[in-house]
């Protein structure tokens, strides 16, 4: 069987296992959900020695540090994977939930009723533990799901496929709800994209590049962000150890995942303090600064920023840093250089931090928050399918009710309209 064929075929068997998990209740959804969690819990050893293969493959392919981090399948990262599990299972099931209902004057009564997508396709790079959550979101959103990781992660990706498996078997449910592509072909992402008879959305997963070709070959609707260029803004008016805090967390907590902060934007009348302290951390935690022409002054050993700096997603030990006059030239420069993902400012000026919020076009604005939180676990979603910097059909953290739709319900007693 050739690859076209392959997807054909598990394009063919998710349409018909959608309609099975359509239908599925909430207590069965759950049950498959927990069981999954048992069963990863059980294979541990399984998961990590498979994991460890994929390691060693990418050190050998000379992967960088940062999709090593990526790829990296941790006890606490499997201790997340198995919450994130538990947590989905916790939360209300959107799916059949009645909203907006009212009478109208010809009698009717009109609402509208969440319903699931139906197949999504998931194109992901690197992160295996992406193979679970996405898993159990569309699981329990009641869509059935076509995986196609990252050939960097294809033994990690069928081991946690197996615990999949078992727990949609204890729940009775059809291995087709989920299902994870073998080959590690490219073509089967460009099938994949190209079925609209099979796959409603498309979710990518992964680098610009990516992204980028999967948005413009694709047939079927994708919901997408291109990169994560998050900054946080320090105002003239932030309680400093705050703003010192948030700064060092955005930036060193990780540096390979679309929520770090990539530039610090900076008040130039705190700059000197602010900037004199952090200096010495991130001097600590190997970071790299590039910064405009007054950073330099304050902070010699940074390099000049360029312009292509600003516009960059580093995912690596490098900071951008620039001094602002005020908060109207740090929401300028994010709403020009940004990637509408997350952004935050520090501040005890409610007025100022209001008009942030307004005026900043991103997913996810923070006030006095690390831009680490932008996370779907963090946002009690239990976990996320992605963060969407679309603005149609949903934006920021996409948890379970993005992966849902509404239709109309009416209510009728034989009215017929005049």
């Amino acid at each position: 069987m050739n690859v076209a064929e392959y997807m054909q075929k598990m394009g063919a068997n998710a349409r018909q296992a959608s309609r099975v998990i359509a239908r599925a209740s909430t207590e069965v959804k759950n049950r498959a959900l927990l069981a999954m969690a048992d069963a990863l819990d059980a294979s541990r050893a399984a998961v990590e020695a498979a994991n460890q293969i994929d390691l060693a493959a990418g050190k050998e392919r000379g992967l960088d540090d940062a999709m090593l981090d990526r790829l990296a399948l941790t006890p606490a990262r499997i201790d997340g994977m198995i919450e994130g599990l538990r947590q989905v299972a916790a939360l209300p099931d959107p799916v059949g939930d009645i909203s907006d209902m009212r009478f109208m004057p010809s009698g009717i009564q009109l609402g509208k009723m969440r319903v699931p997508l139906g197949v999504i396709g998931i194109i992901y790079e690197s992160r295996p533990n992406v193979t679970m959550e996405a898993a159990s979101l569309c699981l329990k959103s009641g869509n059935a799901t076509i995986l196609r990781g990252g050939s960097e992660a294809i033994h990690s990706n069928q081991a946690i496929a197996k615990t999949i498996a078992v727990g949609l078997e204890a729940a009775g449910l059809p291995a087709e709800v989920v299902q994870v592509v073998e080959t590690t072909d490219r073509e089967a992402v460009g099938q994949l994209i190209t079925m609209p008879e099979f796959v409603d959305v498309i979710v990518p997963r992964g680098g610009k590049g990516l992204i980028e070709r999967i948005a413009n070959d694709a047939r079927v609707p994708v919901i997408k962000h291109l990169d994560g260029i998050c900054h946080v803004y320090i105002d003239a008016e932030a309680d400093l150890g705050k703003a010192v805090n948030i700064a060092i967390n955005a930036k060193t907590h990780r540096y390979g995942t679309c929520n770090t902060m990539e530039t610090l934007l900076v008040h130039e009348t705190v700059a000197q303090e602010v900037l004199k302290e952090l200096l010495v951390a991130y001097n600590q935690a190997g970071v790299e600064l590039r910064g405009c022409e007054k950073t330099c002054v304050l902070i010699p050993s940074a390099k000049a920023a360029t312009e292509e700096d600003w516009a960059t997603e580093y995912l690596a030990p490098i900071l951008s840093i620039k001094v602002v006059s005020g908060i109207d030239e740090a929401i300028e420069h994010i709403n020009h250089y940004g990637s509408h993902h997350t952004d935050a400012i520090v501040t005890e000026n409610y007025t100022l931090s209001r008009q942030f919020l307004r005026e900043v076009d991103s997913s996810s604005v923070m006030i006095n928050a690390s831009t680490r939180f932008a996370d779907g676990f963090e946002y009690g979603l239990g976990a996320e399918i992605g963060i969407s910097t679309d603005k149609i059909h949903a934006r920021g953290p996409v948890g379970l009710e993005g992966l849902t739709s509404q239709k109309y319900i009416v209510f009728g007693e034989g009215q017929v309209r005049r």
